[in-house]
């Protein structure tokens, strides 16, 4: 038996979603990945392969607001800045695509801030 390692369980978990799973126009596709340091956050049209919104702890604005923030925090200001991005698109009912993450941490403080800044799904 060859033993798993972390990375190819998440892979195989997000090749699982992936199958059910994808964007419409009507409904697009709320996309995150998380490594060790960084967030990142996409709203994906799979049906035209565009990237709608995003957003990142990357981003410049977002950068000097989380430098001093721990990663839940950062995480949440994430997902307030995806909604409000999504939402001046037009945007308000997306299809939560957590990209093999388990729904805890820093993906469900995303999750959750987006819903609470008026995201629906």
């Amino acid at each position: 038996m060859v033993k798993q390692t972390s990375r190819a369980a998440r892979l195989m978990r997000h090749e699982r979603l992936r199958k059910t799973l994808s964007g419409t126009a009507d409904r697009p596709r709320l996309s995150v990945f998380r490594s060790l340091e960084h967030i990142y956050a996409q709203v994906i049209d799979d049906k035209r392969g565009a990237t709608l919104a995003q957003a990142s702890t990357l981003d410049a604005e977002l950068k000097t607001q989380s430098a001093d923030q721990k990663k839940m925090e950062q995480a949440e200001l994430v997902g307030k800045t995806i909604a409000k991005r999504a939402l001046d698109a037009g945007i308000k009912e997306v299809v939560f695509d957590r990209g093999g993450n388990k729904y805890h941490g820093r993906v469900k403080a995303l999750a959750e801030a987006a819903r609470a800044a008026g995201l629906s799904f």
